[in-house]
């Protein structure tokens, strides 16, 4: 049995189907994973995400201490609430995690990592600690729900507490609102607008149902891997891992290189990486054949392994199977998926597939 969140007896009740995830239980669904992307797609959607950890970063050297913990520069964070996304990176350039990080004001700052590295992600964190004046509670007595989709802020909106309704409503994309231990960020991982809240674990169930009320869909982790993969949006443990950075993961525009003196962890690996200039391409797969692209399926051209497939699936919006895939840069336009042993045509295009409940690809 695995940890369970603060709305796990919600998610019995509405009968979800519950599976091991990073070390929880969690809801695969409640019925169709199918209507639930469609929900966020088209009206609105809330995801229990608890399982993702909070950690505070508060002190003296909290941006010292960032500004060498993380490949993207928290130095770019001026105005309190502003979030960046980062990965952090070992000595090699490998992905630890790839997190948000919110500006909460002088000498405060707030993490938020993936469930399943969380243990590992906050021993890593204490580690680099050392000799900077700076604490790292993780907040374990937060809640955290995801509500997305083109009506979900307005769902939102009037279940909020009402010192942050107006504020929330104000948000540009990547920016934070907080009051009373509630944390409302403008952000997600569905390619649709919305909020992620962090609130006390104690309201949690209460809110949740309130959404529901509202006519907000229940959402489960299916979903929510349909909705990231069709907004291009990465996976930790499949598109990028510890032996795969950034630069070979489509996300070379998380990383800052400038100024040249900030020494962050895994920055030499990163500038070798550049020098040498063999470096593969993160891109877009569009199967033109029959079958569903998986993850390390062989990309091959003209019968030669060019590449892997890093994450697939059938696509409920486009009703097309699509994947990310890292490939060798001679790779062109068209290449194949070895599927079942057989090699099935597919395109190569520029992700994201879905944004806003909108192709952006030519089908």
């Amino acid at each position: 049995m695995g940890s369970r969140t603060p709305l796990f007896a919600e998610h019995e009740r509405l009968g979800a189907r519950i599976v091991p995830f990073g070390g929880w239980d969690m809801p695969l669904h409640y019925g169709s994973q199918i209507d639930e992307h469609h929900a966020v797609r088209e009206h609105s959607g809330v995801f229990d995400v608890s399982h993702m950890r909070p950690v505070d970063i508060e002190g003296a050297d909290a941006l010292p201490f960032l500004r060498r913990l993380l490949a993207n520069d928290v130095a770019k964070l001026k105005q309190p609430g502003k979030a960046l996304y980062s990965c952090m990176l070992n000595p090699e350039g490998g992905v630890i995690d790839d997190l948000i990080c919110y500006y909460r004001g002088p000498e405060r700052y707030r993490a938020v990592v993936n469930a399943a590295t969380a243990e590992k992600d906050i021993a890593w964190m204490q580690e680099q600690a050392q000799g900077f004046e700076v604490s790292l509670p993780p907040r374990q007595d937060l809640a955290m729900l995801a509500v997305q989709g083109p009506d979900a802020r307005t769902k939102a909106e009037p279940l909020l507490p009402p010192a942050l309704r107006e504020p929330a409503m104000a948000l540009k994309p990547f920016f934070a609102a907080e009051d009373d231990h509630w944390f409302v960020g403008r952000t997600g991982y569905t390619g649709e607008d919305g909020f992620e809240i962090m609130l006390p674990a104690g309201q949690a169930a209460t809110f949740w149902t309130a959404l529901l009320d509202a006519g907000v869909t229940p959402c489960g982790l299916g979903a929510r891997d349909t909705l990231r993969l069709e907004a291009g949006m990465n996976l930790y443990g499949q598109d990028m891992t510890e032996e795969i950075g950034p630069l070979e993961s489509g996300l070379g525009w998380t990383v800052a290189f400038d100024p040249k003196e900030r020494d962050f962890i895994g920055r030499a690996a990163l500038e070798a990486q550049r020098e040498r200039g063999d470096l593969q391409r993160f891109v877009g797969l569009l199967l033109t054949g029959r079958g569903v692209l998986r993850s390390h399926q062989p990309v091959v051209v003209e019968g030669r392994a060019m590449g892997e497939v890093t994450s697939g699936g059938f696509s409920p919006t486009l009703q097309r199977s699509i994947a990310l895939a890292r490939i060798e840069p001679a790779v062109g336009d068209d290449c194949a998926v070895e599927i079942r042993g057989k090699a099935v045509p597919a395109r190569v295009v520029k992700p994201p597939f879905v944004r806003n409940g909108a192709a952006q690809i030519t089908l």
